[in-house]
């Protein structure tokens, strides 16, 4: 009897190891044992694609094994994000924005993951606002004169977004409402691809990362009408926010962080997050980050997990207002 209960015991310990250590089969400290992967859910080139890649050499460095970047491009990000949800090898982490990790079930019951559940926040890295912009060709002497035209035009616009239900669609339809436009909405598969379309006069509008659209000023492909901060940004600080050009309670924010599936133990979460807050908030990383436009965070997955709480609520009231889903 005593040899049973002993084998039983060994047993029930061993299961309970297994459990805990299921994520990679890694035991609590020893994580990583192999490549990481870090999945985006938008293209070469795209800003979620900027910051993975800023991203992956130093975070080599601090986990001690390599870190790849894996393109996983579609679906307003969700594909990547779905990808990440249900990886198994206990070494696959997404470099994700706001909407892959707060209202993409809200968006589209079918989507085949939970962003509340199935996913672990790990560190919320950047945020900013978006910008909203034009053809450098576009009518108007300055943002108000632009915005006086583009009420009057109504359909005949039409705007760009990464995807139907991401931060730019999202924020241009309450745009729409807040400032009285009627363009239509015209999908991409990621911000380059906008801006190509823009500058060769298919679509007259849309809502782009600072960087992007600063590197197209400079160029002088487009014009920046205004930001979506409620005041000056100081990621753009020479550029009027909306609510300067007549748009009023307007405000929105995008974001980007890291985050693992529901799988990955405590333990190893906290440790990654502050090697990833770590990483972003040193010198050179932050002016590398703030170069591509983003004002660095840098949060707990504490911090991360309150954000996607706050904007789940934002986003999905937009969502819910607008009657916009995907089918």
């Amino acid at each position: 009897m005593t040899s049973n209960f002993s084998r039983r015991c060994a047993l029930f310990i061993l299961t309970a190891l297994s459990s805990s250590w299921a994520f990679g089969q890694t035991a609590p400290g020893t994580w990583p044992t192999q490549t990481v992967r870090l999945v985006v859910g938008f293209p070469a080139g795209s800003s979620p694609d900027l910051t993975a890649r800023a991203l992956a050499e130093p975070l080599a460095k601090a986990l001690g094994q390599n870190v790849i970047v894996d393109n996983k491009v579609g679906a307003g990000g969700n594909i990547a994000a779905d990808f990440v949800a249900k990886s198994t090898d206990g070494h696959t982490l997404g470099l994700m924005i706001n909407g892959n990790m707060t209202i993409a079930r809200i968006l589209n019951p079918k989507v085949p993951y939970d962003p509340l559940t199935d996913l672990t926040p790990i560190s919320l890295i950047g945020k900013a606002p978006l910008v909203l912009s034009v053809p450098a060709d576009a009518p108007g002497q300055n943002p108000a004169e632009w915005l006086s035209y583009a009420q009057k035009a109504g359909d005949k616009l039409s705007y760009a977004s990464p995807g139907v239900g991401t931060v730019g669609h999202l924020g241009m339809e309450l745009l729409k409402t807040k400032a009285g436009l009627s363009a239509v909405h015209v999908p991409y598969p990621g911000n380059p691809q906008i801006i190509t379309a823009m500058i060769g006069g298919q679509v007259q509008l849309a809502l782009l990362p600072p960087a992007m659209a600063a590197a197209q000023v400079r160029g002088g492909k487009l014009k920046i009408m205004g930001t979506t901060s409620t005041g000056r940004s100081t990621v753009a600080p020479d550029v009027p926010s909306l609510s300067e050009i007549g748009v009023r309670d307007y405000q929105l924010e995008i974001w980007n962080a890291v985050a693992a599936p529901a799988s990955m133990p405590a333990s190893v979460a906290s440790q990654l997050a502050n090697k990833v807050s770590e990483i972003v908030r040193s010198p050179d990383m932050r002016e590398r980050l703030f170069q591509q436009g983003w004002e660095v965070v840098g949060s707990s997955p504490e911090g991360l997990r309150n954000r996607i709480q706050a904007d789940t609520q934002a986003l999905g009231g937009i969502i819910r207002s607008q009657k916009i889903e995907v089918n």
